[in-house]
């Protein structure tokens, strides 16, 4: 006869505690603020991903692949296909000039940026980052148990730029890499090359390796973006990465890439080969058909987001706002202090999307300690389709504020 398990009710039950890299590591602020718009019906203003997918023939081909079998573990760095066309493209556009055996294809941008830190940052080194600071770059370097250094951003007349005082002394300090973004997420500038060069400058005949976040660069608007490696001895220092999702409007494909020398490359490829192993491979030849022939679908989409940008940067002015300029990306930033509500941005952001039915992030979630000069800024995306621009319009131009100090209150 087959006896009955009885659990024992003597055992105390004692809790599980996750790993200290992980502990107080809770949802982003963007899966709250995305779950908050859907709970109230708001337009989602906050989470930076389009309502339009990309080119046609990108998805046609996609589908084709998967559906023609092509469904198994492709090679560890990616389609040969792919890896040539982002070297094609690089140097197409952007003068870089790059051997496709220097491409590793990652599971997106994300990937790469752990990846990157995973591979050429030991425990308790230094890595410099250029604050507000977006959240991949503090949890990667929380993953590899290194320490970031952050080197707030200066705002001038409603532009950001380069604090050079502070950049220098903390490369002066012997970091391991300093994190670059530009165009940069949450503030929208493109860092100008006269920025980009004393960076160079700084870090030129140094340890430093630089990792270069350019999942913007199709989006440059005001400015033009400039490839950090093409700057005198730097593709020797750096590893550039970038994304299929912001420039071809697939963020659910996560196909993205990482772009580096031997020396560095091959650090990156030894801790990517244990996060993911391969990219996924069916969209690998729909992306790399995208960078070799949707320059004009890629152009005329940057146009539609520099109108889009501008209607925003309309409403938010006319419900009293101050607008930071914004350069290019996704993204665009405003003061609520003009409003004289006596609230926070992370306040002002919580109660919004019930108080106004908008959705929007606080700059504040993108830096550690002291919010000073931050405290009152709001992130916007204006990524999304003309009927959520138009009724994210209509509702901010209605909006009383008065009840939404009423929620936070």
């Amino acid at each position: 006869m087959a006896s009955e398990y009885h659990s024992p009710t003597h055992v105390p039950v004692r809790p599980v505690r996750p790993a200290s890299r992980v502990a107080g590591v809770g949802p982003t602020v963007f899966a709250t603020i995305t779950a908050e718009a859907v709970r109230t019906g708001a337009a989602n203003l906050g989470q930076g991903f389009p309502d339009e997918d990309g080119p046609a023939e990108m998805l046609r081909r996609a589908a084709a692949e998967i559906t023609g079998g092509n469904n198994q573990y492709g090679p560890g760095r990616g389609l040969p296909e792919l890896r040539v066309a982002v070297a094609d493209d690089r140097r197409r556009r952007l003068g870089h000039d790059v051997d496709p055996q220097d491409v590793l294809v990652t599971v997106g941008a994300t990937e790469g940026i752990a990846a990157a830190v995973l591979g050429l940052v030991d425990r308790g080194r230094e890595v410099v980052v250029l604050e507000p600071t977006y959240d991949a770059y503090s949890a990667a370097i929380g993953l590899a148990e290194a320490v970031a250094r952050p080197v707030r951003l200066l705002l001038d007349g409603g532009r950001w730029h380069l604090d050079r005082e502070r950049f220098t002394a903390a490369v002066a300090d012997g970091p391991a890499a300093v994190i670059l973004n530009s165009p940069h997420n949450p503030t929208g500038t493109v860092l100008g090359r006269a920025d980009l060069e004393f960076i160079a400058d700084t870090v030129r005949g140094t340890e430093v390796v630089v990792i270069s976040d350019e999942v913007y660069e199709r989006l440059a608007f005001d400015r033009p973006h400039t490839a950090f490696a093409t700057l005198p001895g730097m593709a020797s220092r750096t590893v550039t990465l970038s994304s299929a999702a912001k420039s071809f409007n697939v963020t659910g494909w996560k196909t993205g890439w990482a772009i580096a020398p031997p020396p560095l490359l091959d650090a990156v490829t030894a801790a990517k080969q244990f996060l993911s192993y391969v990219g996924v491979t069916p969209l690998q030849p729909a992306v790399a058909w995208a960078l070799d022939n949707a320059d004009d679908w890629s152009d005329a989409w940057g146009r539609t987001l520099r109108d889009r940008r501008d209607r925003l940067a309309d409403v938010l002015r006319a419900t009293g706002q101050d607008v930071l300029h914004s350069d290019g990306t996704y993204f665009l930033v405003s003061d609520i202090a003009p409003l004289g509500l006596g609230l926070s941005a992370a306040e002002f952001c919580r109660a919004l999307p019930e108080a106004v039915g908008v959705a929007a992030i606080p700059v504040s979630s993108f830096v550690t300690g002291e919010d000073a000069g931050t405290g009152t800024l709001v992130r916007w995306t204006f990524c999304k389709d003309d009927a959520t621009l138009d009724l994210a319009a209509q509702r901010l131009r209605s909006a009383d504020w008065t009840r939404l100090q009423q929620i936070v209150h």
